[in-house]
């Protein structure tokens, strides 16, 4: 997991799920992990003092995106009323997503984010 005393900026984040997709030849998921970056990222910056960890890996036929920060504070659930300010992107995280888990630690909580991968083709 990327741990740094330097901020982690939502481009970088980007930059790093992009090397990971080609990576692990998951392109097919580039635009929803993208966004999905985007969305845990700025929020751990705007609503928790910035990223204190970020990771993006294969697991068992999924893309998982981690992102840690230093909040105790859980992100608003997608089902809070229309209109109350916020939580549309922790709802979009959670459509894109097939599931996400949050996990408290001592020091804050890590959000995770599993993307399933597309089932491989069948050969003809």
């Amino acid at each position: 997991m990327f741990r740094s005393k330097a901020a982690l900026r939502s481009e970088d984040a980007r930059r790093i799920a992009r090397h990971v997709l080609v990576y692990e030849r998951a392109e097919a998921l580039l635009d929803d992990v993208l966004l999905v970056v985007s969305e845990l990222v700025s929020n751990a910056v705007r609503h928790a003092g910035g990223v204190t960890g970020f990771r993006v890996r294969r697991d068992a036929g999924a893309i998982v995106v981690e992102v840690a920060d230093g909040s105790p504070r859980r992100p608003r659930s997608p089902d809070a009323p229309a209109h109350a300010p916020g939580g549309f992107g922790w709802m979009l995280v959670n459509r894109l997503a097939e599931r996400t888990e949050v996990h408290s630690r001592p020091d804050g909580k890590t959000i995770a984010a599993f993307l399933a991968l597309p089932a491989p083709a069948a050969a003809t």
